[in-house]
């Protein structure tokens, strides 16, 4: 007896159309995240340059106290010299030279405090700009989600939806670029 083998055939019917349209919220999906990874990668250098800027601002305000330190050790000197040694003939001397350091350091003091309310500004700046970015990344991230959406529905709204936030999350993330 011979062994028969029953024969497998396997058939190719490709009886479904192409989905065209499902073609084209792919690549509409994709363009939608090459946007979301530019204004995420825009919005944690953003965030990185606040944080550095604040730093910087915290150095300037450290500086500014310093000097007032000094300026406020200066004038309890001139203090201790009118209370405990007035008659001193070094006394004078003294308080001429406190009251000529004190001038230095009242207006170094100024000008620090000047430079860190400058940082603060600036630093306060970019932090808006940043939130730009991350409100544009927002709505980049559920344009993309509500467009692939139609992956499972095939209802034609999501890519609509999604389209329409994406497009405010590009523009929302541009403002934050310009300004």
């Amino acid at each position: 007896m011979k062994g028969t083998m029953a024969e497998l055939e396997i058939h190719h019917e490709h009886e479904e159309t192409p989905d065209e349209f499902g073609r084209m919220i792919g690549v509409a999906a994709s363009i939608i995240a090459v946007f979301l990874a530019v204004v995420t990668i825009v919005s944690h250098r953003s965030h990185t340059d606040a944080v550095l800027m604040k730093s910087e601002a915290n150095d300037k305000w450290s500086f500014y106290q310093s000097k007032r330190i000094k300026f406020h050790n200066l004038e309890l000197g001139e203090d201790l010299v009118k209370v405990l040694g007035p008659n001193s003939p070094e006394a004078p001397k003294m308080l001429e030279k406190y009251a000529a350091e004190k001038t230095r350091y009242d207006k170094d003091s100024a000008t620090a405090q000047e430079a860190a309310k400058e940082q603060d500004k600036e630093a306060a700046g970019v932090e808006a700009k940043a939130l730009r970015y991350d409100f544009g990344e927002g709505l980049l991230e559920i344009g993309l989600v509500l467009t692939s959406l139609y992956f499972i529905s095939k209802s034609k709204l999501f890519p609509v939806m999604g389209g329409i936030s994406a497009l405010l999350g590009i523009a929302i993330a541009a403002s934050g670029y310009f300004a």
